[in-house]
């Protein structure tokens, strides 16, 4: 790969913004219509606004850390920039898709590369109902939550709730209740890629529950179908040592 005209995106932070400014005066600042690498200044949040915002464009970005947990992002250096970027490895990452029914029978649809969760909204625990490919395999879960995470995701909010980290590559999804009531001893299921799962809400009107694919949330659903979409894929750069696969696997290691 040999890239030469980089689009720079920064978050709002003081830091990313005066990185922004650095980096303009030695690299340039191309539009992304014409560029061919985005990078990204700013935390894990910065990211997955990039990840989503450049999907269909098929540019790959390459993060710099001017956040605060920059996992998906790469060490901030000014220097040799353009052969950092030659000398990143490309993990392609492929993300899911939400389709939720709200009261109305209003259909909402997302796209998340970290998790998609369901959310009590008031003080009642959520009852859910889990299907798995069109069968049945909870009939009622009593929580707080429920999320369906990927690898990349694995490592986020899935992994507060105590759930599976998975490997990058792996062809899996994890399935992890948030703050289980019932069955309490229920911790979740790893699943398939391919797999599709519904999720039926329960005494819906008494125990409202929310949707969240990323960052957009649907209020009042009635139902929540996840599965991965085969349409999509973005592209991330590491550099070398410090694949996302490596983050990862030292993420298990840490205590």
């Amino acid at each position: 790969m040999k890239f030469t005209r980089i689009a720079f995106l920064a978050s709002e932070a003081p830091e990313a913004h005066r990185a922004l400014s650095r980096l303009t005066k030695l690299y340039g600042n191309a539009d992304p219509a014409s560029a061919d690498v985005v990078v990204a200044l700013g935390g894990d949040g910065l990211m997955l606004q990039a990840m989503h915002r450049f999907m269909t464009s098929g540019l790959p970005i390459y993060g710099m850390n001017r956040g605060s947990v920059g996992f998906l992002m790469n060490d901030f250096l000014e220097k040799n920039l353009l052969e950092r970027l030659d000398q990143a490895e490309l993990t392609t990452i492929r993300p899911l898709k939400m389709t939720a029914i709200d009261h109305a029978g209003k259909k909402h649809q997302a796209i998340a590369f970290n998790e998609v969760s369901v959310l009590r909204q008031r003080s009642q625990a959520a009852k859910l109902k889990i299907i798995i490919d069109g069968q049945a395999r909870l009939e009622e879960l009593i929580c707080d939550g429920l999320l369906v995470s990927t690898p990349v995701g694995s490592t986020a909010y899935n992994l507060s709730a105590h759930g599976p980290i998975l490997p990058i590559g792996s062809p899996l999804l994890a399935l992890t209740p948030i703050s289980a009531f019932r069955p309490r001893r229920w911790r979740g299921a790893i699943l398939p890629h391919k797999a599709k799962v519904t999720l039926t809400v329960l005494e819906s009107d008494k125990r409202p529950v929310a949707a969240v694919a990323d960052h957009l949330e649907v209020r009042n659903v009635a139902s929540v179908e996840i599965a991965e979409d085969k349409k999509r894929s973005v592209k991330i750069l590491f550099d070398p040592g410090h694949s996302l696969a490596e983050r990862v696997l030292n993420e298990q290691f840490k205590y």
